[in-house]
């Protein structure tokens, strides 16, 4: 991680790209696609809507919406439905517990979502989830997330609607701005090895737009201390850019505190003891999911999920950075994700 900071930036907004029958057969096969009596374009047709504020009184550019009380009905009973497929397998004898506390729009970003409040009248605990527009990019991130990371990807697709579960943690930019001045040394130190782990995972995975406000810090107390974690919360870049620094969070300027925290910290040696980490816990999960991984990018490959002249950029710049000629082969964006991945299983593989 070099101490040049150049802040990049995404020029066009990215569109949607449809889901292909065989990405449905695949999600199908592995119990990601439902039948619901609600989706994404019902959730338009509200009639009035407030601003929501944050803590400090901020815009948070998210909107409370209301509906008319005969549409409001129908929609609530719907979202508690979605809330038991999501999170119960769609047991239906707990909808008497459940209320839809609020629903929400979000005026900022690609994919214009609304995050749905369902709380337990029971013990008054609520839980988040998102409604979306279905995007192939984003399944294809979230199953990359799913397969390749430590964490889980909690979602479901019907006609072109997306579910996705809440991804619990802080905001990246609240993180870095209200907490990270309060951490310890030691706590600093763990975060900007977070950090460097983070952004190799975006690279090889090739998920881009990774500014702070598109992860999460998960504080996870273990014993004496706090551990911390990063993880995505938005896929919609997922190989779409022609730019290599886009799938490199050091690049953005809302990080850069992070890579003051990383080249303050630690030492050259130690940063590519943690990249070297991630690659070889990388290979451990596609040789342990290697049947279903090989399975969605036989699909991925197949499929146009950016322009041409961004896959020509991308696999030209990978070629120079890895010197692996087998980029130059590359004709869409699942061909350039796979060559890559491969190259990793075949240089970090643990020897038989």
């Amino acid at each position: 991680m070099k101490e040049v900071k150049i802040d990049v930036n995404i020029a066009f907004r990215k569109p949607f790209y449809p889901v292909s029958t065989k990405l449905r057969e695949y999600l199908d096969r592995y119990n990601r696609l439902i039948k619901i009596d609600l989706e994404y374009e019902d959730l338009l047709r509200f009639t009035d809507w407030g601003v929501v504020e944050d803590q400090k009184g901020k815009d948070t550019l998210w909107r409370s919406v209301y509906y008319n009380p005969t549409d409001f009905d129908e929609i609530r009973e719907g979202l508690k439905r979605i809330y038991t497929l999501l999170h119960s397998d769609g047991d239906r004898s707990v909808l008497p517990y459940l209320t839809v506390d609020s629903i929400d729009y979000c005026t900022f970003g690609n994919s214009k979502p609304f995050r749905i409040r369902v709380r337990n009248i029971l013990n008054d605990i609520h839980t988040n989830f998102y409604i979306k527009r279905v995007d192939a990019s984003r399944i294809y991130g979230l199953e990359m997330e799913d397969l390749l990371s430590p964490n889980r990807a909690n979602y479901l697709v019907y006609n072109d609607t997306l579910i996705e579960e809440h991804i619990w943690g802080i905001p990246g930019d609240v993180f870095i701005e209200d907490y990270l001045p309060n951490c310890s040394e030691l706590d600093k130190t763990q975060i900007a090895k977070e950090f460097v782990k983070f952004n190799e995972r975006c690279l090889t995975g090739l998920l881009g737009d990774m500014r702070s406000y598109n992860y999460v810090v998960v504080p996870t107390h273990d014993f004496d201390r706090v551990v911390y974690r990063i993880r995505p919360i938005d896929f919609d870049q997922q190989c779409y850019e022609g730019n290599l620094k886009i799938y490199m969070p050091q690049y953005f300027k809302e990080n850069f505190k992070m890579v003051d925290l990383v080249l303050k910290k630690l030492q050259p040696k130690s940063i590519e003891q943690y990249r070297t980490e991630i690659r070889s816990l990388l290979v451990k999960r596609v040789q342990n999911s290697l049947r279903r991984f090989e399975y969605l990018v036989s699909i991925m490959k197949k499929e146009e999920l950016a322009p041409y002249d961004h896959v020509v950029q991308l696999r030209t710049a990978l070629q120079k950075l890895t010197y692996n000629s087998q980029f130059r082969h590359c004709q869409t964006m699942g061909d350039i994700v796979h060559t890559g991945i491969s190259f990793i299983v075949k240089n970090y593989k643990k020897p038989d």
